[in-house]
């Protein structure tokens, strides 16, 4: 019997078994933002140690740095604060920083993988949930702690219990107005936000190997949406055409070799799961969440769901929803299109598509982030800032922005947001009574336009 790559990657990297039996596993790749790392740091200093592989450790601004107005020192104390002691822990101890000085920062889940650090095989580790989303690459990412922020700065290891895998077959052909994002909200709305829990995700078939690399981020990003710790896809040619001539990437003969073993690392064909799902990818809709979790999602043609259990009632009532009611026409107050889920150059192509020759709704404030220089410098290239712009979308510096709302980017009070983020949890944006729904960029651009949930493929 094969071997998935889950397990391949897991077996390579075990230095070895404690007693409580979890792994001691050993990160290839650790990265760093300002929010998580500072406490980290702060215990390593305490205790004596030296950061024991800077050279595979890389961090960037992202979480709390703001879109607009990025002169230092910031007028949030807390967040200047944060940015200071990244900047010198970085510098303390060796670490590369894609910072603000060398205009290489933005979303790390964005800057990772478009600098060539993530690479096939990987184990990948990070202080932020949203790891997952290097899985795409064929590693083994996910999200950590603080003390395993520490742990791995000061030992290049980690303690961690390995997971059963579930094989996520997608096959078929993604219609008109039809993204990955409508992809990953359709799985987590059939399996639910704890079908996940315990497994690693593989993500598989026609619909995957048909996919750009920066829609396989997508949903491997929002795996964690899901309940698994891990998301992943195997690695093609797909893949190692992204790699070539990045950064950090082998090069020459080097890189050859390295796809040889590259190669090597994806699931065998008769390999076991213990759990195998499929998907007819032909049937997908595209999808709005109209709930407080990304398993309360539908699509644009279907009505609300009648609450079936305390919390979908608990969350028309925060979301101020009818049962019954259709989704398309539900008013929106902003629109967001930007986050590790759908901030690359890809995502603001789709957009800009949508929104040429169009305007945004008086009612609705619209913003687009790009998730890293490399992305906004491509993006304003290609002319598609100008786009955004005519639309009537302010055009801001790279950052999580309102994705999580760590920053000067929030909605007040009970505003309704159109995101292309990946949650919409209670008070997720920023306000304690803001509403959040999640729709693909495509149907982001054409809400904002509609300054209501509208259905994309009409614009098409």
């Amino acid at each position: 019997m094969g071997k998935n790559l889950f397990q391949k990657v897991w077996e390579k990297h075990v230095v070895s078994t404690l007693s409580s039996g979890q792994s001691q596993l050993f990160i290839d790749l650790h990265l760093l933002h300002e929010v998580t790392s500072p406490q980290a740091f702060a215990m390593i200093r305490e205790l004596g140690l030296k950061v024991a592989h800077s050279e595979r450790t890389f961090a960037t601004h992202d979480h709390i740095i703001p879109t607009d107005d990025t002169a230092r020192p910031f007028k949030d104390s807390l967040a200047e604060e944060m940015m200071a002691a990244i900047e010198k822990n970085t510098a303390d101890f060796g670490i590369q920083l894609f910072g603000v000085k060398n205009n290489r920062y933005g979303v790390i889940h964005i800057v990772g993988p478009e600098e060539g650090l993530t690479q096939p095989g990987m184990t990948v580790a990070c202080g932020d949930s949203h790891t997952a989303t290097h899985g795409a690459f064929g590693a083994i990412a996910f999200g950590v702690g603080t003390s395993q922020v520490r742990d791995i700065l000061a030992t290049q290891t980690m303690s961690i219990a390995p997971f059963k895998v579930r094989k996520i077959e997608l096959n078929g052909t993604m219609g008109k107005g039809v993204y990955s994002k409508d992809l990953i909200l359709t799985v987590i709305a059939r399996l639910g936000v704890n079908g996940g829990l315990g497994y690693a995700y593989e993500f598989a078939g026609s619909a995957i190997d048909n996919m750009s690399m920066e829609a396989r981020m997508t949903i491997c990003n929002m795996a964690i949406e899901g309940g698994a710790r891990v998301g992943y896809m195997n690695p093609d040619n797909t893949t190692f055409e992204y790699l070539k001539g990045k950064p950090y990437a082998p090069s020459g003969a080097s890189f050859e070799k390295a796809v040889e073993y590259w190669k090597s690392m994806a699931s065998d064909k008769d390999a076991s799961y213990d759990d195998i799902v499929k998907f007819d990818v032909n049937a997908v809709k595209p999808m709005v969440t109209w709930g407080i979790t990304p398993e309360m999602a539908i699509s644009v043609d279907e009505n609300i769901p009648e609450p079936k259990n305390d919390i979908m009632k608990e969350a028309l009532d925060y979301m101020k929803f009818k049962a019954g009611t259709p989704i398309k026409g539900t008013k929106i107050d902003v629109a967001f299109i930007g986050s590790c889920t759908n901030g690359r150059i890809e995502d603001f192509r789709i957009a800009a598509e949508i929104l040429k020759g169009k305007k945004v709704a008086k009612n609705v404030k619209a913003i687009a982030v790009p998730g890293s220089v490399i992305v906004k410098e491509q993006a304003e290239k290609e002319g598609l800032h100008e786009i955004f712009i005519d639309a009537g979308f302010e055009w801001r510096q790279p950052g999580c922005s309102m994705c999580l709302a760590m920053n000067p980017d929030k909605l007040v009070g009970d505003q309704i947001s159109a995101s292309t983020s990946n949650r919409n949890f209670k008070g997720r944006q920023g306000s304690a009574t803001g509403r959040t729904m999640l729709l693909s960029p495509a149907m982001v651009a054409a809400a904002a336009v509609e300054g209501a949930v509208a259905d994309v493929r009409d614009m098409i």
